[in-house]
This record gives structure tokens, C-alpha cells and sequence, in this order.
């Protein structure tokens, strides 16, 4: 596979996008025929396929300078300038202080966990973390564990105000300590002799009861299950089930976000605590750590080119936006790095700020300043808002994101932002493209896809069957563009299979 991007990646090397002509080229019948279906006018397309060879030809133009809301493929715009301003090694710290002694497995004082915004701080890390605590002598706490989120400064964000879906994991709002998604996973286990789902949660969270059962019922169809169990959220300290789980459903997942979520880390965290072995007198609270302690344990974060996977592969709003907010914490514009210089490892995390909080605003000065710096006046930058397209208000236009994608290739650490997209058929949200056995685009395509209520979108390198290779990108903003998904499809497999 890496053989395969590296390959891709040499044939893109390629100076920046330059502004691009105005010609609107007739759409391949295909992609029409599925606008048609869909009942969607081809006016609600913007689409453009160019070529990555030195010519900048283009094969397909249709309102490529139009902006548009590009829904989860502005991750692109995100992961690329993290992998050019902080480099594909650089990790997040999630950091362990005390303010008192250890003494025969007690740790006579408080424990501060000081978040950094590590994107995928979840179970597993939280317990090596707490093993390695453990190891150094910390098994009991004789005061409080107090968690500080102030690396970032957020205002009070409703994760149900986007769509009205709080309960959704993907509406899951970032924190300089971000635990576990602020996510519970429930999984149902039908036990047919008892009649009865056993339910199994994790992670175990402080003060919250869950029905361990819930009764089966014995139809012929799994259905709508979620809703057949009657799951009650309404209650911080407890889920319960007033329904009923269909047994031939088997076992099942079902990942929420937790109802209370300014709670959930506390909760989390004293859970995890507490069934690693460890134990604890006092509480586990929000805070801010003081300025006399000493440092316990340092938990390292994964490098940001395995982060970015699940951002682009999977479409992972939070940790996009965790990524996003990391560099509003980069020294200001005027002093920021060239764009294209590749970052030495560590050097990144030295010029985050420490006094300078993460917010939104920020962000959108660092990467706009690094956009201008990047592509120059020519090619109008994007729109943002959070970094990781769950907005309404995010704009960019084709031609800008297909600029984007041939300035990637050419970068020195181009091939670990290839290998973090969907390849079509193959992995990631597009594993559901190109699925026919006579699919030319199927193992050759490397996208992001993107979609929300009233946008489509997709945007990538294909390998065409004539050699040649493509940057392809296509958005369609209309009310019933999830309806039109498969007009883009169509564009990848026209792209895939353009003869000589």
C-alpha cells in the first residue's frame, strides 16, 4: 500500500494551483443521468478533475470557482496545515503533577491531570497512564484528583445546538481533556434461556447506574432497535430501558454521548481509577492546577499522522476540531513557520504558546495567515469556522481545495496525508464506493468524502486507467444532496476510467 502512495505522490509533484479559467465543460452523462434521479439541477454541482502532470490540464470544469459548503472534506483543509505547521510526529501531552509526597504507595496530597488536547486520550491510554502511575508508587490518594482543562478557553458549547442530535458521539464538543469522546458504549448481549439482554458499559463512570438487562422480545426483524429498547437519558446518574431488545439482532454496539458532559471526564476518570486498583479519599473535580507541583508522569499522545486517519479516514469531528484549536496555539502569524518547512520533531510543541489558550478565533488567524502565505493572493482562501466541517457556515471552492491537494503531493511528508484518506471500496467511509466487481475506481481512488443534511461532497487522487492521474473534486449544495451521492460516485469511475 505505502508503495502504491509513494508512486501516486511522485506523478503529483507539481508547483501550486495557479487561478484557474472559467470554462464550463459539459457534464458525462453518468453523473447527469444520477442529478437527474436525484432530482437535483446540475447548477447545484461544483465539480473540477485536472490533471497532476506539469500542463494543469484539466479534464472536467463545472463551476470550479463557485464557493460552497464543503461539510467534512474542510478536514483536508485542517490535517494539511497541521502536517505542514507542526509536522507528521508531533504529539499531545496529557500531563500528571502532584503538590504532595509519595510515601509506601500514598500519595499524600492532590493529582492534577493537565490536558494538552490530545485528540484520542481513550480507555486504553487513561490506564496505561494510571499503570504507570501506579508503578511509580501512586495507588492511593490522599486528596483530590483534579482535572484541568484551561489549555483550552471554549465558551459554553451545546452539542445539541448543530442538528438537535446531542446524544450523537459525532456532536461531541472539544476539551484540553478530552476523554473517551465523552462517550459511553453500551453493548447488548441476548441471553435466550434467560430472556434477557445483558448490557455492558464502558467506560465504568463514577455515580452512573446502568440497567444491566433488558427484556428480549422474539420477532422475525432487528428493525429499528434503538428505539425498540426505550432507552431514558434524562437522568445523569442513571440509563434505564423501558422496552425491549429483538434477539435476532445478536450482539450490538451501541456508542452515546453521555447526557451531562461537562460531568463526564470526572466521572471517567474516578471510574478508571478506581477499577485499575487505585484508590482515593478525597474528590475528582474540575480545577486549575497551581504553580508549585511536580511532574509525576508524562502520557504522550499517538503522532499526528495516525491522528489525522481517524479524522480523514472515518470523519472524526472532535478530533478534527482538537487538531484545529492546536494551532490557534501556535506563535502568532508574523512569526509562524514557511509554509513547506518541514518541522523537526519536537520543535513544534516548542513554539505552542503556553500562555496563549486555544480558541477558535485563533485558529482561524494561524491557518488563514498560513493559507495566504501557502497558496498567495491568486486563490481565495477558505471560509472557516471549526476545522472540521460540521457547519453551516464553512466555505471553500473547488478549484482552492484542488490546489490544496497538488500542493500536498509535492511535500516532503505528502505521503502520510495521502495514506490518511479513504480509498475507494477499500477502507475508511468510502469503503462503500466502488463497489462493483467492473468498478475502474475501486483500489484507485484516495478521497474524503463529506455530507450533511443539504450537502455531498468528495475530494481526492484518482489513478485513471490511462496512466494518468487526477485530482477530482465535486460538492453538491441543494436540499437533496445526500440523494445525489451517487453523481459523485459516477464522477470517480468517469475519472478512474478516462481513456487517452
Amino acid at each position: 500500500m505505502r508503495g502504491l502512495v509513494l508512486c501516486l505522490l511522485a506523478s503529483l509533484a507539481l508547483p501550486a494551483c495557479a487561478q484557474m479559467g472559467g470554462r464550463a465543460d459539459p457534464l458525462p452523462p453518468a453523473v447527469l443521468a444520477a442529478m437527474s434521479r436525484a432530482q437535483v439541477p446540475p447548477s447545484a454541482l461544483s465539480a473540477l478533475v485536472i490533471s497532476v502532470d506539469p500542463d494543469a490540464h484539466e479534464r472536467l470544469r463545472h463551476r470550479a470557482g463557485t464557493p460552497v459548503n464543503p461539510a467534512s472534506v474542510m478536514k483536508l483543509v485542517t490535517t494539511y496545515a497541521a502536517i505542514d505547521l507542526l509536522g507528521s510526529d508531533f504529539t499531545w501531552n496529557t500531563r500528571f503533577y502532584t503538590d504532595g509526597v509519595i510515601d509506601n504507595g500514598v500519595l499524600r496530597g492532590n493529582l492534577y491531570v493537565r490536558g494538552g488536547g490530545d485528540p484520542k486520550f481513550v480507555l486504553e491510554r487513561i490506564q496505561e497512564a494510571y499503570l504507570a502511575l501506579q508503578a511509580k508508587g501512586v495507588r492511593v490518594i490522599l486528596g483530590d484528583m483534579v482535572l484541568d482543562h484551561s489549555a483550552f478557553e471554549l465558551p459554553a458549547i451545546d452539542p445539541g445546538a448543530f442538528d438537535g442530535e446531542a446524544l450523537r458521539p459525532y456532536n461531541a464538543t472539544p476539551d484540553a481533556l478530552l476523554v473517551n469522546f465523552k462517550s459511553v458504549i453500551l453493548t447488548f448481549q441476548p441471553d435466550p434461556v434467560s430472556g434477557v439482554a445483558h448490557v455492558v458499559s464502558e467506560p465504568p463512570m463514577a455515580g452512573l447506574a446502568v440497567d444491566a438487562t433488558v427484556p428480549l422480545s422474539r420477532g422475525t426483524a432487528c428493525g429499528d432497535w434503538r428505539s425498540t429498547v426505550q432507552a431514558r437519558f434524562d437522568d445523569p446518574n442513571r440509563i434505564r430501558f423501558e422496552g425491549r431488545y429483538p434477539q435476532v439482532c445478536g450482539e450490538l454496539k451501541w456508542p452515546v454521548a453521555y447526557q451531562q458532559p461537562a460531568s463526564y471526564a470526572a466521572r471517567a476518570m474516578e471510574g478508571l481509577w478506581r477499577a485499575s486498583g487505585g484508590s482515593i479519599t478525597g474528590q475528582v473535580r474540575d480545577g486549575t492546577m497551581p504553580a508549585e507541583v511536580q511532574l509525576l508522569h508524562e502520557a504522550r499522545s499517538l503522532p499526528l499522522s495516525e491522528v489525522i486517519v481517524d479524522v480523514n479516514q472515518w470523519s472524526n469531528n472532535v478530533m478534527a476540531q482538537q487538531v484545529f484549536l492546536t494551532l490557534g496555539q501556535l506563535a502568532p502569524p508574523q512569526t509562524a513557520t514557511p509554509a513547506l518547512a518541514v518541522v523537526a520533531r519536537g520543535s513544534a510543541a516548542d513554539r505552542l504558546v503556553p500562555s496563549r489558550p486555544a480558541r477558535f478565533e485563533h485558529s482561524r488567524e494561524v491557518v488563514t495567515d498560513w493559507w495566504k502565505r501557502t497558496f498567495g493572493p491568486r486563490v481565495p482562501g477558505p471560509v472557516l469556522d471549526n476545522g472540521s466541517g460540521l457547519s453551516r457556515d464553512e466555505r471553500i471552492t473547488p478549484e482552492a481545495l484542488a490546489g490544496l491537494l497538488r500542493h500536498a503531493a509535492r511535500h516532503p511528508q505528502g505521503v502520510e496525508f495521502v495514506q490518511s484518506l479513504s480509498i475507494a471500496g477499500v477502507s475508511g467511509t468510502a469503503a462503500r464506493l466502488a463497489r462493483g466487481g467492473q468498478s475502474a475506481a475501486r483500489g484507485n481512488a484516495w478521497v474524503k468524502t463529506g455530507t450533511l443534511r443539504d450537502v455531498t461532497g468528495i475530494a481526492g487522487y484518482v489513478n485513471a486507467a490511462n496512466g494518468a492521474r487526477y485530482v477530482v473534486v465535486g460538492f453538491v449544495n441543494h436540499p437533496n444532496a445526500p440523494a445525489a451521492r451517487p453523481a459523485l460516485d459516477a464522477l470517480l469511475e468517469w475519472t478512474a476510467s478516462l481513456p487517452d
